[in-house]
Formats: structure tokens, C-alpha cells, sequence
């Protein structure tokens, strides 16, 4: 079973595409590591203060994928405080 987790994400106070991508690099880096999980930018890509960000897992049972990818969810909105995260969507396929 593969779970998708959508991040729609706000940066404030970014100017720049240079900015945007040096803020949203660390944050892709921390994720694959503290959760083990591909994750990529996938849609606003020309847009200076927004982004979607799309982390995928891959397991054997639903229960624990949609637990993990809750927990970067949850993760991403109490300790990266660079970005806001305004929705986020589970999909499982």
C-alpha cells in the first residue's frame, strides 16, 4: 500500500525563488530523514510564498501509514516554524 501526504504550505516574507528554495530545502532534507519518506515539491513552484509539498510512504497496512504521515503533518506544523502549514490531505492506493 502506498500513502500520499499533501502539504499546502505558506512561507511569509519570502521575496524571491532563490528564497523559497533555501527555505524548503532544509525542510524536504529533515523530513527524508526523521521520517524515512520521498518527498518532493509538486505544485506553486512560481510562486514566491506558497508551495505543495507531497511526501509518499510506502507499507503493508494502512493504520500505520496514515499514523506516520499524520505525525509529519503534525510534525511540520509544531517544529518548523519557517513555514505555515494551511491544509494537508492523505490519499492511499
Amino acid at each position: 500500500m502506498i500513502g500520499i501526504l499533501t502539504l499546502q504550505l505558506r512561507l511569509p516574507g519570502c521575496t524571491s525563488l532563490k528564497e523559497k528554495r533555501s527555505r524548503l530545502k532544509p525542510l524536504l532534507a529533515r523530513l527524508h530523514k526523521e521520517f524515512n519518506l520521498s518527498v518532493a515539491e509538486m505544485d506553486r513552484q512560481d510562486l514566491w510564498q506558497e508551495s505543495v509539498l507531497a511526501c509518499a510512504m510506502i507499507g503493508n497496512r494502512r493504520v500505520h501509514l496514515e499514523q506516520s504521515l499524520q505525525a509529519v503533518a503534525k510534525w511540520v506544523e509544531q517544529n518548523w516554524s519557517d513555514v505555515e502549514l494551511f491544509d494537508d490531505q492523505l490519499e492511499f492506493f
